[in-house]
């Protein structure tokens, strides 16, 4: 198997993706945090002193989308057109799952950008938080759904939930 990023002197390189066409490309990711009850019921009553946990967690979850190619070396810089975040509240866990849409027209996908998204998100629920849970969990971060490109169509199946 020959691996992309790396030459033919197994030598790391970016790929050059020039004369890939543009196409429409789409990821979802998502990832779940794991917290306890009194931390759960902090963000929920927004009574966390650093403040609004999840619109601050939202906001960042859109800049580590935005900023993905400046933390992984083979990901190329891209023209995100839009980045959408939804939180679910997960009571009986309890915490949040994080879902990240990344969507643009270009040469690459941008499922690490979805993925990134979802770290950066929970990472930073995880910062707001660990003054009243420091044993707090973060899991299940993975690539839902991506479309568009030479590779297709990709959902996870919903039985993986």
């Amino acid at each position: 198997m020959n691996l992309t990023h790396l030459d033919e002197n197994d030598m790391p390189r970016m790929v050059d993706v020039s004369l890939k066409e543009d196409t429409t490309r789409v990821a979802i990711a998502s990832g779940k945090i794991k917290m306890s009850k009194e931390a759960y019921t902090a963000v929920i009553e927004h009574k966390v002193k650093k403040g609004n946990v999840i619109q601050t967690a939202i906001i960042a979850a859109i800049m580590g989308a935005k900023k993905t190619s400046d933390l992984i070396p083979m990901c190329h810089p891209l023209m995100i057109t839009s980045v959408k975040c939804d939180v679910e509240e997960l009571p009986n866990l309890p915490g949040f799952k994080l879902i990240v849409r990344a969507k643009l027209k270009g040469k690459t996908g941008v499922e690490m950008e979805a993925l990134n998204g979802v770290c950066i998100g929970l990472l930073t629920i995880y910062d707001m938080v660990k003054a009243i849970d420091k044993a707090m969990e973060i899991f299940d971060v993975r690539l839902e759904e991506k479309m568009g490109g030479k590779s297709g169509h990709f959902k996870r199946d919903s039985k993986e939930s």
